[in-house]
């Protein structure tokens, strides 16, 4: 099984421009991201799909292979198709790993890749147990509703499941909450799927992209990691994310 694993990489972001580019101990965030995929044994190859030739430029003083794609692309997942397509390369998988996640690691890439091995779905994707009470009310963080098999039943900004008769401060003490982390890996048919279909209703309700394969009855299987990642939104992200690495490399 090839499996290739697509880094997107937009230069544009409204809360934190050029955010690719930051600095983080030396290095911009972009290469973090790339090492540490790059460093798991069971992907056969890293590209970097941007928007951005500043990106491009940097991306290849680092030796990594790196795709330019339309700017115009209208999400994520079709800069992953854009570039897989631009590569002329064959693979069963292509997996989706954001690159505002500097803190990934490849052990858990592995380990991902391996429990969904001969795993019956279309679209794999992680998800870890919320902790803390105020996760389950933020709507940044993205809630993953998943059956007994694993298998995800809706992805929601919402807290779901609702607990009708406790208080909403003890709810993470009485459910498992799941949060939804942005790593997928699509089968390339499920890939080739997504960017045939236009916008769903709720994809559009909810501005979550990966709703528009699950109303189109794709099967999303999950997997459950306890490695605590940092997504890089907001300038303050970017400070905890120096703080948190520079203690790392101590």
């Amino acid at each position: 099984m090839k499996i290739i694993a697509i880094i997107p990489s937009r230069i544009s972001s409204i809360r934190l421009p050029r955010k690719p580019l930051a600095d983080i101990c030396g290095k911009p965030m972009i290469q973090w991201v790339y090492e540490a995929v790059s460093s798991a044994k069971f992907i056969d190859n890293v590209i970097i799909a941007t928007d951005s030739q500043e990106i491009m430029d940097e991306c290849k003083s680092f030796g990594a292979d790196c795709i330019l794609t339309s700017p115009d692309l209208p999400s994520g997942t079709d800069r992953i198709h854009s570039a897989y397509k631009l590569s002329n390369q064959d693979a069963d998988i292509i997996l989706n790993v954001q690159g505002d996640e500097p803190f990934i690691q490849s052990q858990m890439l592995d380990d991902f890749l391996a429990y969904i091995s001969g795993k019956d779905f279309d679209v794999a994707t992680v998800v870890t147990k919320i902790q803390d009470n105020e996760d389950i009310f933020n709507p940044s963080v993205v809630k993953a509703v998943l059956a007994e098999n694993n298998y995800a039943l809706y992805f929601s900004r919402s807290p779901i499941p609702y607990l009708r008769d406790i208080p909403q401060e003890k709810w993470v003490n009485n459910a498992t909450y799941w949060k939804h982390i942005g790593i997928y890996a699509y089968k390339t048919h499920s890939l080739n799927r997504f960017v045939g279909l236009p916008q769903s209703n709720l994809e559009k309700i909810e501005k979550l992209e990966q709703l528009r394969l699950m109303e189109d009855e794709a099967k999303y299987i999950c997997f459950e990691t306890s490695y605590e990642l940092l997504a890089i939104d907001t300038p303050k992200d970017l400070e905890k994310a120096r703080v948190k690495m520079g203690k790392i490399r101590k």
